[in-house]
């Protein structure tokens, strides 16, 4: 599985589950980059087979219902969607 990381301030364990084709994913990809927070990043279109299935269930522990962007924070939070004010106030602006 290709996990993609991005240098920056750590501000804990910060896991984006993305699309590649999702405006709103790449919305919050921008975010966490203008934060300068470094993350990790899954595009899961990418993924198939076995890989797509492990990362598929990792996603809905956090969102049943599997919808992008799943962002998890800490392994305590969930943002599901491009919910800018929330994303500031759990990593900080």
């Amino acid at each position: 599985m290709t996990v993609h990381h991005v240098n920056g301030i750590n501000k804990g364990s910060i896991r984006l589950y993305a699309l590649s084709t999702c405006g709103w994913c790449k919305k919050t990809k921008n975010l966490l980059n203008t934060l300068g927070v470094a993350y990790d990043y899954i595009d899961v279109d990418y993924l198939m087979g076995q890989e797509r299935t492990k990362v598929i269930k990792e996603i809905e522990e956090w969102n049943p219902h599997c919808s992008f962007p799943t962002l998890v924070i800490n392994n305590t939070h969930c943002i599901v969607g491009f919910k800018e004010k929330d994303i500031r106030k759990v990593i900080g602006s």
